[in-house]
């Protein structure tokens, strides 16, 4: 069922939903409408989960208690992203492209009317058809305008959401059929088009449109062997925000074939994952401090799944903080901060630093000791340390005497005491210990 469907076959199909004839029915966000009722639901499959509100998806659930919901999406929005990595839900990954498919060449840059000829050219040359993707309903007709001057002999048509709908599926199909060079549109086609002859795409004012909006219309391009390029182009006097310069960044530098999960967890680190029970799908928690925020989500998610937590207790006694001239966004600085936390293998400990140095920079000492910090209580679990404290003139581990801890082999300037062993304190000494157990472990 959708708004293409007629009024009096939808009754019909209603009807027949409600008495349980229908096995499967498919349908547009017309499904949450409160006349659509179910016999007996016994699954919801949501494609592209996020363009659903979180009250949508609630809704769904509600329909009937306990139904297995699956949700599909290339590009999981902040909030259901953070779930899933937090446990709460559970995930699974399609990373296979199919055979022969290419990567989309992409290219972000300020306007150019030069580049933009030189696009649709070459993809006029090789028989293809192109998106130009405008979102702005009240001024496309000006975009319109200008095409048709630089392209006098292309077939141009507009497709977005106020067309009428008869007209916009009259124009949708002549696309599809190669009778149309190119598609002046809004985001109204980023899901759900399959043409194979349209291999160029070109975004009008791409700093305005979030990082999964500009995944979707990229793959609207190169779905078949054909080599596909995305033009993203932005105002040459745009005053770029932060945000929106990291997206263009992103989407520029993940441009490999199933790069969507890279995407989305880049997406949740420059928006936040929004509120755990609340509405918000994306932004950061500020009313309560996030490592505490972490550490009580963690230990109730253990608690329902009857686990023991074995992470070790950590205790600085000195201030530490990521500084703000080595990370200005506020955002930045809370999506490191969470990763250090979650942070649970001593692999995935040393591959974060290095992703951080090469992202950043050089860390300063402080970001060092967070790093090595995070190294030893990740590992921390492996050799039985239960402690970990460390304040500016000592650094004191404990744990099981009988553990594989005791065998790190700490010499001087570490000494052994009865709960465990005490050595330098401050960076310098969780530098030491960090080193000590990456010759341990390895």
């Amino acid at each position: 069922v959708s708004r293409f469907v007629p009024f009096a076959a939808q009754k019909k199909i209603l009807e027949d939903l409600k008495e349980g004839k229908v096995d499967i029915i498919i349908g547009t966000h017309r499904l949450l409408s409160q006349d659509v009722l179910f016999k007996d639901l016994g699954l919801v499959v949501v494609d592209e989960e996020h363009r659903f509100g979180v009250m949508h998806k609630e809704h769904l659930k509600k329909m009937t208690p306990g139904v297995d919901v699956l949700m599909l999406s290339a590009t999981p929005i902040p909030r259901s992203l953070s779930l899933s990595i937090s446990g709460l839900r559970d995930i699974s990954l399609l990373q296979t492209p199919p055979q022969r498919r290419l990567p989309v060449l992409t290219v972000v840059r300020p306007w150019s009317e030069e580049l933009l000829k030189s696009a649709v050219l070459r993809e006029k040359n090789r028989g293809g058809q192109v998106f130009f993707v405008h979102n702005r309903i009240n001024d496309i007709h000006e975009r319109t305008v200008m095409l048709k001057r630089l392209f006098p002999k292309l077939s141009i048509a507009v497709a977005h959401s106020r067309t009428p709908e008869a007209q916009l599926e009259n124009t949708m199909m002549k696309f599809s059929l190669g009778e149309i060079d190119i598609l002046i549109c809004t985001t109204i086609v980023e899901s759900g088009l399959d043409i194979p002859m349209a291999n160029t795409l070109i975004v009008d004012d791409a700093h305005e449109l979030g990082l999964a909006q500009m995944y979707q219309l990229r793959g609207r391009v190169g779905r078949r062997e054909e080599q596909a390029y995305a033009f993203l182009f932005y105002p040459h006097d745009a005053h770029l925000s932060v945000e929106a310069s990291e997206r263009l960044e992103a989407i520029a530098e993940l441009d490999e074939l199933g790069a969507g999960y890279s995407l989305a967890q880049r997406d949740l680190q420059i928006r936040g994952g929004g509120d755990l029970i609340g509405i918000a799908q994306h932004g950061n928690s500020t009313r309560v401090g996030y490592q505490k925020y972490c550490d009580l989500l963690a230990d109730e998610i253990a608690r329902i799944k009857g686990e023991k937590k074995k992470a070790a207790e950590v205790e600085i006694g000195f201030p530490a903080a990521i500084p703000g001239n080595y990370l200005p966004q506020e955002n930045l600085r809370v999506t490191l901060y969470r990763r250090m936390l979650k942070t649970d293998s001593p692999e995935e400990a040393l591959a974060l630093k290095d992703e951080t140095t090469d992202r950043y920079g050089k860390m300063p000492p402080v970001i060092d000791f967070l790093m090595d910090l995070t190294f030893v209580r990740s590992a921390a679990p492996g050799l039985q340390i239960t402690k970990i404290l460390c304040s500016s003139h000592e650094t004191v581990i404990q744990g099981d005497p009988d553990g594989r801890w005791t065998t790190l082999d700490l010499r001087l300037p570490w000494m052994r005491r009865l709960d465990g062993f005490v050595g330098p304190g401050g960076y310098v000494g969780m530098c030491i210990l960090a080193e000590l157990i990456k010759g341990k472990i390895g």
